[in-house]
């Protein structure tokens, strides 16, 4: 594809499709060179007559080429939205992922009604699922925890960004938290280590991906020490793999967790699974 300044958006566009690219891709990333803003679809329809200029046909091509060779979109844009907030994201987190979407509005269904609430989102990356409870709840303590440093800057510039205040601190999942929380929530590492949908995910970490031989290591970890981090009638919810849920559940019961139920995606493919603290001490 040569680049130059007789191409229309509408040109560009097309070719892009031709080359392999997704519509839909190609406008966000032609939108991005553009300087203009994601939702800006209809502007690019009104206006794909217009020709672009030299340079932004080249932006474009570089951009083409990289997402056609695996790397997410918001890589390469920088942001990806998430329950209505724009957060800047790169490779050193994982791609909110819509799906994650549902986990976060069960988390506010929990809160509903709460006059105040202690909450921790473990493993929160971009602190997307955080920084979405903090913006419903303002008043609310909420806190983000990751094991990289690297995933906590980029949380805590979002967190700055939006002027959010979230308290972000380096973890492995809940050693060496002190506090009861009334929410534990989270979406960990939940795919097998050779699974072979990695192959198309080779750009984002790792180790946010894979869980061990069956993908629930992480899981099996937060559920065994959740209960001891919970306020009696404390919620914990986690996100996982579309054929998990039974396997979660059955960590739940197993331990001690009540009302243990799942909820289903967008596809009815059931994604999450939680259970609430048992009220009282158990009987000895």
């Amino acid at each position: 594809m040569t680049p130059g300044p007789e191409r229309t958006i509408a040109q560009i566009l097309a070719q892009s499709q031709s080359a392999g690219l997704d519509r839909l891709d190609a406008q966000l990333l032609l939108l991005h060179v553009l300087g203009r803003p994601a939702h800006d679809r209809s502007w690019l329809i009104a206006h794909d007559d217009d020709k672009v200029s030299s340079s932004v046909a080249i932006c474009f091509d570089l951009l083409l080429k990289r997402r056609l060779n695996g790397e997410p979109v918001a890589y390469l844009t920088g942001y990806k939205e998430f329950f209505g907030m724009d957060l800047e994201v790169d490779a050193r987190v994982l791609v909110p992922r819509p799906d994650t979407e549902i986990l976060v509005e069960w988390a506010l269904e929990v809160l509903s009604g709460m006059a105040s609430a202690n909450v921790v989102d473990l493993g929160t990356g971009s602190g997307a699922i955080a920084l979405a409870i903090k913006k419903h709840h303002p008043a609310f303590q909420v806190q983000g925890v990751d094991s990289s440093a690297d995933a906590l800057a980029v949380a805590a510039a979002n967190a700055e960004r939006l002027q959010l205040d979230v308290l972000f601190r380096e973890s492995f999942w809940l050693t060496g938290v002190i506090e009861k929380f009334d929410l534990v929530v989270s979406n960990p590492p939940y795919i097998a280590d050779h699974d072979p949908h990695l192959a198309a995910l080779t750009h984002e970490p790792e180790q946010a991906l894979t869980s061990g031989a069956d993908g629930l290591d992480d899981i099996r970890r937060i559920v065994a020490q959740a209960p001891d981090h919970l306020q009696p009638g404390g919620w914990l919810l986690l996100e996982h793999g579309y054929n998990q849920a039974a396997a979660v559940r059955q960590l739940l019961s197993h331990a001690s967790f009540l009302q243990v139920q799942s909820r289903k995606d967008l596809a009815g493919m059931e994604r999450c699974s939680g259970g609430q603290w048992r009220a009282t001490p158990q009987s000895a």
